[in-house]
């Protein structure tokens, strides 16, 4: 579906949270636009900050040709994303993602939604943006727990998009990446990989679930740990490396691929054995039941293979698998 690219100022919302209204407000410069501001965190990722988006454009008496600007990381994009794709059946929706983990992967490819039910993005919408203002100088300003998280996501893509990508993300420090043209390189590289992917797989019906690699196990931690108490980042670096014990286990992975994945993740500070104490909880076995890409009672995995990843489908009667590698560890 085409849309009109000219926006008129009366008719236009920003949305942003405490750590970006300043920014928003300076994109917007001088025009009287309204702004809503959220409270920030992904504890805060709900169902009433939705509605307080849509109130904001109720009151401000915006039409069905208004346009949504979200301004911020992962959690604003995916609010202000499903907020657009519901608001009288559909508004207009431009992102101006923040953070690293925003830019490289919650503003790509259409995904939206909130966490419902103690789930992470149990609700949610395929509703692409249709322009991504990526303001890169907001990086400047990130700690670094916020930039880790979005470097989970980079060595997901670079895993998944093949030797050349990842190999220079193995080479490259985490103090010269964040302090030098590289982190621009890879966050092209990031964007055109996942790009290419979604616009060939908008709904997520084939080879677009490579992406969740590390998300079945990352997901299921972040619930059970208490959703914000992880970063994505950190749970997801931590699925990354179970689904590498799981591949090994299946005879999938190889093993020189997994240690180099895994050297390469904690090259980047991430804690490899980060808490498999959650993984035994009710919690953390109640969100993996209720993870998202399950098809026909199945479990679905993604796991690095020779050169990228391979959807798996594990049966009920072989889940004991996986709950071996998260209650005994899987070493290599």
């Amino acid at each position: 579906m085409n849309r009109q690219s000219n926006c008129k100022p009366l008719n236009t919302l920003f949305i942003a949270d405490e750590n970006t209204v300043k920014i928003a407000e300076s994109i917007r410069g001088k025009e009287n636009i309204p702004v809503c501001i959220l409270k920030s965190g992904e504890e805060n990722k709900n169902w009433q900050a939705v509605e307080t988006i849509l109130s904001a454009a109720k009151s401000a008496e915006l039409g069905r040709d208004a346009v949504f600007i979200g301004v911020g990381g992962g959690v604003i994009g995916d609010l202000t994303g499903f907020a657009a794709s519901v608001y009288m059946r559909g508004c207009r929706l431009v992102l101006a993602p923040t953070t690293l983990l925003a830019m490289v992967d919650a503003s790509i490819g259409g995904k939206t939604g909130f966490d419902l039910f103690g789930v992470k993005n149990l609700a949610g919408s395929f509703y692409p943006a249709e322009i991504v203002y990526m303001p890169v100088h907001s990086l400047s300003t990130l700690p670094d727990r916020e930039l880790k998280s979005g470097l989970a996501e980079l060595i997901k893509t670079a895993i998944l998009s093949g030797d050349d990508f990842f190999d220079m993300l193995a080479e490259t420090k985490k103090e010269k990446l964040l302090n030098g043209g590289e982190l621009l390189t890879l966050i092209e590289k990031s964007v055109f990989y996942k790009g290419t992917v979604t616009s060939e797989d908008f709904r997520e019906s084939g080879k677009r679930a490579l992406l969740n690699l590390g998300h079945t196990f990352g997901h299921a931690l972040e619930a059970a740990a208490g959703l914000g108490s992880l970063s994505h980042g950190e749970a997801v670096a931590w699925g990354i490396i179970q689904s590498c014990a799981l591949g090994l286990s299946l005879g999938i992975t190889p093993l020189k691929r997994a240690e180099k994945i895994k050297t390469v993740i904690s090259s980047f500070g991430f804690d490899c054995s980060c808490p498999n104490r959650l993984a035994a909880t009710d919690a953390f076995k109640t969100a993996m039941k209720s993870d998202k890409k399950k098809k026909h009672g199945k479990m679905t995995f993604i796991i690095p293979d020779e050169n990228s990843a391979r959807i798996v489908d594990i049966e009920p009667n072989k889940i004991n698998i996986v709950e071996k590698i998260l209650t005994e560890g899987y070493i290599f």
